[in-house]
Formats: structure tokens, sequence, C-alpha cells
């Protein structure tokens, strides 16, 4: 018995500390993949929300890529939204409005690469005729 004993010695401070470390440093990385994957969807829904503003027929296309700016300040604060832009495109031979969206991607915490994300949505346009 006495040879188990000896075999087993360790310390358990240690052991403890660099457990915790692990967790701890695994926990941080999941919670920092879905923020940026709370960005990335956010940025998304706002590109979208903005084509579908932008194709309406009463409308001008700017104001879609205004409306994407603005739903993203909202939903994840004015240092992720840096650029909406909206133009006109023809996709699968329909006249459409095509909203692009640049965004910080949060790499470190809320710290992250400025212009790291780019999101593109398309709507069809809608016309008066």
């Amino acid at each position: 018995m006495d040879g188990v004993r000896l075999e087993e010695r360790g310390s358990a401070v240690t052991e403890f500390i660099l457990v915790g470390a692990l967790l701890t440093t695994l926990t941080l990385a999941v919670l920092q993949l879905g923020f940026a994957l709370y960005v990335r969807n956010v940025a998304h829904d706002a590109a979208v929300e903005g084509a579908y503003h932008a194709a309406l027929a009463d409308t001008e296309l700017g104001s879609g890529a205004d409306r994407a700016a603005e739903l993203i300040t909202r939903g994840v604060g004015e240092a992720y939204g840096h650029e909406a832009s909206a133009s006109t495109a023809v996709v699968s031979g329909v006249d459409s409005a095509v909203v692009t969206v640049t965004a910080t991607l949060p790499l470190v915490g809320l710290l992250g690469a400025p212009s790291g994300l780019e999101v593109t949505a398309h709507a069809p346009l809608e016309s008066l005729e």
C-alpha cells in the first residue's frame, strides 16, 4: 500500500490552478465565438432588412444603407457598424437592390479587426407599374 501512495503524490494546488486556467480559457473562447457569431448575425439581418427597405417602390436606394447602418448601431453599438452601401444589380435575371455591410469582427473581447466582416444581401426591386 505504501508504494501506491508514493506514486500518487502530487500537488493538488498546482493541479487545481492548471485545470482552472484551462477551463477558464475554454469558456472565454466559447463566449468569444458566440459574440462573433452574434455580431455576424446582426450584420446579416441588418443587410437583409436594408435590402428589403431599399427595394421598396417609394424609397430611395440610399435609405436602405442608412437603415442597415442604424440597425447595426442599435444591435451591437456604434463601434461595430463601419459602413453600409447600396447599389443595384441583376441577380438571377431580376433587377435587385444590393446592400453590403462592412463591420468589425470581434477577435479578443470587444476588440476586433475593423472591416473584418462583410455581408451582402439582395432583394428584388419593386415597381409601381
